[in-house]
């Protein structure tokens, strides 16, 4: 086998994140493939070999899957990389992301556990309250379009007019976004030239108060009217209702969103959303998970998981905006929150206030940093890093603690998995896992582990 060689194949399962695993009886191996389906045939060109296995580039699909039985639901499937698995029954997803999750903690874990299922999003379809879309053509020089990175492009966009991820409000903001900027013949940022106007639309939706916050990412290059769009957006016949419309300047070199400055056109810069009876004021870059519905569902498990906390002083690290905090706030003594995003613990702060909280004390800064100066010793610690999981030295700080329990909540199952290997050498064992569908149609899964000190 080498790099060049073309295969056909059957899918025999999908591993996290999205890595296809086909046998080749002739080569008597397995090649890793992006992209595809239990049960699809494909064919497919070896790129790669990484660590002696071979990986495999996605060339076409010869057959669809048995599990395919249900019609794509927006107009750039399966070109867009965003809704990896729409044509496959929601339950057949369910039970896909088990088996991925199985296959990786079950060897990553020490001894026996409890794994009890991934549990179902509230809504399908429509769940997603942040989106950040990208303004580029389609293809080299073509028009101006919205959207979407196409699949294993980094440049390609692709204008997700009926994106079925979000509300149907965020759908009708776009095109009129787009469509504003078309008929002025205004021009996207382009990257390697580090030339252009246009970098981000960035829209966020509170899902149970309607409310929404219009941002656009733009450079400092170009000086552009925004008014005539502030009238046609507010003109638009919603569901919901915009409470904020703003200009944001970012003339950093990365391809991320941020702000150097932020200007607001009309309205306040935040918005409310309520979860679990709890109300959120959050701000363009706070950070919230983009399922409230599946949070509510994450923020119960995880009340249940750390049980009974009375008289109880809990660490909540990377905690955000608060809302565990606040969830587990009225059932213990008290909740320090740590979180490096200023802005974030800024929010989580004026929330608790806002819901009459008031055994919350939230800390800004690195969680390495900070432990070294906090006077109070937790009872219990919950963790919900980023993807890439708990920098290694700051995971031997948490567990010097020597807590009962340890809730760990992970969005990158893998990160997980490695941080494990430390917590269970330090004399924890886990004692059970679930996991929470936050991200229906896609590759990922929100993963809660509870851990016990041996």
């Amino acid at each position: 086998m080498k790099k060049g060689m073309v295969y056909e194949g059957t899918i025999s399962r999908v591993d996290f994140p999205n890595k296809g695993i086909v046998y080749i009886p002739e080569e008597d191996r397995y090649v890793t493939v992006k992209n595809g389906i239990p049960g699809q045939k494909i064919r497919f060109v070896i790129n790669k070999f990484k660590k002696g296995n071979a990986e495999g580039r996605l060339l076409e699909v010869l057959e669809k899957s048995p599990l395919e039985t249900r019609e794509p639901v927006c107009s750039i499937f399966p070109a867009c990389g965003g809704c990896m698995y729409q044509t496959m029954p929601y339950e057949e997803q369910i039970r896909m992301k088990e088996g991925q999750i199985r296959r990786i903690m079950d060897e990553a874990v020490h001894g026996e556990y409890i794994f009890e299922g991934v549990k179902s999003s509230p809504k399908e379809f429509g769940y997603r309250n942040k989106m950040e879309f990208s303004f580029g053509d389609e293809y080299k020089d073509g028009p101006l379009s919205l959207g979407l990175h196409k699949k294993g492009s980094t440049y390609d966009i692709l204008t997700a007019s009926d994106c079925r991820l979000v509300h149907e409000d965020m759908n009708k903001i776009l095109i009129c976004v787009l469509e504003y900027f078309q008929k002025r013949n205004v021009c996207y940022y382009r990257k390697m030239q580090h030339e252009g106007y246009l970098r981000h639309l960035l829209l966020r939706r509170g899902d149970t108060t309607g409310e929404i916050l219009v941002s656009l990412v733009t450079t400092s290059q170009e000086k552009h009217d925004l008014h005539p769009l502030v009238e046609q957006l507010l003109g638009l016949a919603l569901e919901g209702k915009i409470v904020g419309i703003l200009h944001i300047i970012n003339d950093s070199l990365a391809d991320v969103v941020q702000s150097d400055e932020t200007r607001i056109l009309w309205g306040r810069d935040y918005f409310y959303e309520k979860i679990l009876d709890l109300e959120f004021k959050i701000t363009p870059f706070s950070f919230f998970q983009p399922n409230s519905r599946g949070a509510e569902v994450l923020y119960a498990t995880v009340r249940e998981y750390i049980g009974d906390i009375r008289d109880m002083t809990v660490f909540d690290l990377f905690s955000g905006t608060g809302t565990i905090s606040q969830v587990l706030a009225p059932v213990a003594k008290q909740v320090v929150g740590v979180e490096i995003v200023e802005e974030a613990v800024e929010a989580a702060k004026e929330n608790a206030a806002r819901n009459g909280i008031s055994n919350c004390k939230f800390i800004a800064g690195d969680v390495f940093q900070v432990l070294d100066q906090i006077k109070e010793k937790p009872d219990v610690i919950v963790l919900d890093p980023p993807r890439d999981g708990i920098h290694p030295r700051a995971l031997p700080k948490i567990l010097d603690y020597g807590v009962e329990r340890i809730v760990y909540i992970s969005c990158k199952m893998t990160s997980l998995a490695r941080d494990l290997e430390m917590i269970q050498a330090k004399g924890y064992r886990v004692e059970k896992m679930t996991a929470v569908d936050q991200f229906c149609e896609t590759v990922h899964c929100e993963v809660i582990a509870s851990i016990l000190r041996v």
